[in-house]
């Protein structure tokens, strides 16, 4: 492959739809739905199936060692995010790590942009725009490069496996918004800087020291690329159970090692930022809160217990720590962190940073640089619902302090 590359864990949740509606009375969202795979739960794993697998709209083949690429850009655009990895993709290798390109030019579209806009997913197509940056500024350039070299080689993509009648693009969104899941997944600084490895011009690395330190976090090892003695991409691998739309995404060790050397290797800073991390401005962030559920509807519902589970009972009595460029949270039971992709709080538990952002008169708890949080349902009673991070979920929630 041309560029080099970077991998990534998570268990995606399934998201079910009704069919694609002719109605001109309805949103761009309502009329161009993400589909569901109609995929089983339980079938084959990619590189891992025992018999010959003929549903290729459910059985991702042959490219079913799968990577999500991330860059660390030193300059370009990139470099305004100074404790975020940004996205590089989501390719589709075969199985014995050789791969296809280019797989059906018919499909490469130019205009993602519109696309992604008649889906109505803004929210995907700012994150985009915030985390899918091209070097030289030409993001749609690089979104149409990435889907017509990678996302045409999925064969649970094929056109034969969408809905038919669905806009043209549809399978081409579902890609995208496959590759936001999965990056928010993944938040590499984080973890580097719970090992106390972050960004500098001076400090040395070993390739123990960063593979070790990240495989801590996600319970997998990637593989990372240099440029010189320069760590620039990092590459996360999966295998896949179902479509690449709703299917699990199951995190496994790099079959091989990337470019970096065994030792020497830095990590430099981004221009302009400080080479290390800094923590909050003072009373940015309030020292002791309870923590609110901000619903789509823009009204505070209920809020977050101290396991860190949302409910309409009285709220957990959060306290925040500076760390690094952020803070953890801590309530009772003890640290609460993002644990396969669910916010956690417990004795035991290894501490998440987060950080934070304002949305008109609220402040908002992120994590790996999104404010995006989702849970299956609204509770009630004395009912507790999971809090997951990113939007997979299906009911996009946001975190806020309530005594900020």
């Amino acid at each position: 492959m041309a560029s080099v590359r970077i991998v990534s864990l998570l268990s995606l949740v399934g998201i079910a739809c009704a069919g694609i509606i002719n109605n001109a009375d309805m949103s761009p969202a309502q009329l161009f739905p993400r589909a569901s795979s109609g995929c089983p739960t339980n079938g084959q794993i990619s590189c891992h199936n025992t018999t010959t697998q003929t549903n290729l709209c459910c059985f991702e083949s042959p490219g079913g060692l799968l990577l999500q690429t991330q860059f660390w850009d030193t300059s370009g655009p990139g470099t305004a995010l100074p404790t975020t990895w940004t996205v590089h993709g989501l390719w589709p290798d075969h199985c014995d790590t050789t791969f296809s390109e280019n797989c059906d030019s018919s499909r490469d579209y130019t205009d993602i942009t519109t696309i992604i806009q008649n889906a109505g997913q803004t929210e995907l197509l700012n994150f985009m725009n915030t985390f899918w940056l091209d070097i030289n500024g030409n993001n749609e350039q690089f979104w149409a490069h990435e889907w017509a070299t990678h996302g045409t080689c999925y064969s649970t993509l094929r056109l034969a496996c969408i809905p038919s009648g669905s806009p043209t693009g549809t399978e081409a969104v579902d890609f995208f918004l496959t590759v936001e899941k999965l990056f928010k997944s993944l938040p590499t600084f984080q973890w580097l800087e719970q090992a106390g490895i972050t960004p500098s011009s001076s400090r040395t690395f070993t390739l123990s020291q960063l593979t070790s330190a990240l495989k801590t976090a996600s319970g997998v090892t990637p593989a990372l690329d240099c440029s010189g003695t320069a760590i620039n991409q990092i590459s996360w691998y999966f295998n896949l159970q179902g479509s690449i739309i709703d299917g699990t995404f199951i995190p496994i060790d790099a079959p091989k090692a990337g470019s970096c050397a065994s030792s020497g290797l830095t990590y430099p800073p981004k221009p302009g930022s400080t080479g290390t991390s800094t923590a909050p401005t003072p009373g940015s962030v309030p020292t002791k809160s309870t923590v609110g559920v901000l619903t789509s509807s823009g009204t505070v519902t209920g809020g977050v217990l101290t396991a860190g589970t949302w409910s309409v009972q009285t709220p957990a009595t959060f306290t925040t720590t500076p760390s690094g460029s952020g803070f953890t949270l801590t309530t009772s039971k003890g640290p609460c962190a993002v644990i396969s992709g669910q916010f956690e709080c417990g004795s035991g538990i290894s501490p998440s940073v987060f950080g934070s952002t304002t949305s008109g008169s609220h402040l908002l708890i992120t994590f790996g640089g999104s404010s995006a949080f989702s849970a299956a349902s609204v509770p009630s009673g004395t009912t507790q619902v999971p809090i997951k991070s990113g939007s997979g979920s299906g009911l996009a929630i946001s975190l806020v302090f309530n005594s900020a």
